[in-house]
């Protein structure tokens, strides 16, 4: 005789679908890097411009004292990095309303992305230029060139060699910034694009 095993009754309702798969979006911290970078090229570029300071110094060959003032515009360097940390902060302020975009619609992202990751790069040689090239003369300012007869002339513009390293300092943690966004910026492309 066998034994018959009674069936488990079939249920009438069928399994849910699987999850969709999670997409890692960064446009959060995307959004927070370009407001990071726009407070910093602009402190950067007010501190530039603000920086001035006037002294009474003996020139070579004159017997007096006269009044010399010391400011940004002064020095192609420094102008050059005026304009570049202008071109930065515009350009942050940009992609920061462009970010936003792309958090309330996605659909486009991969595009901005794109743009994103080609844009940043060249910022960042921008603004990379424009910090070595203020923070070469700055130096000079600072430790003089024996060999070439260029004094030092901090220990006389003291403030303007003070708010000189600031904005430089500060456009360095602009560049770091924009390092972090251009690499942010392919990293999510390619996750993206892997799919």
């Amino acid at each position: 005789m066998a034994s018959e095993v009674a069936a488990p009754p079939k249920s009438e309702a069928t399994p849910p679908p699987p999850p969709p798969p999670v997409r890692e979006n960064y446009f959060a911290v995307d959004v927070a890097l370009r407001v990071l970078l726009f407070s910093a090229t602009l402190v950067s570029l007010v501190v530039m411009v603000s920086s001035k300071q006037t002294e009474l110094v003996i020139l070579p060959g004159v017997p007096i004292r006269v009044r010399v003032p010391a400011k940004f515009n002064h020095s192609p360097a420094f102008i050059y990095f005026v304009a570049a940390m202008a071109v930065a902060c515009l350009y942050s302020i940009i992609t920061t309303l462009a970010s936003i975009s792309v958090v309330l619609k996605p659909e486009y992202s991969k595009k901005f992305l794109l743009h994103f990751a080609f844009w940043d790069a060249l910022i960042l040689g921008i603004v990379a230029s424009a910090t070595g090239a203020a923070g070469g003369v700055a130096y000079i300012g600072l430790k003089g060139n024996s060999h070439t007869g260029w004094m030092k002339v901090c220990p006389v513009y003291d403030k303007f060699c003070r708010h000189l390293g600031s904005s430089i300092a500060i456009s360095l943690l602009a560049a770091v910034l924009l390092v972090l966004l251009s690499l942010l910026s392919s990293y999510s492309l390619y996750l993206r694009i892997r799919d």
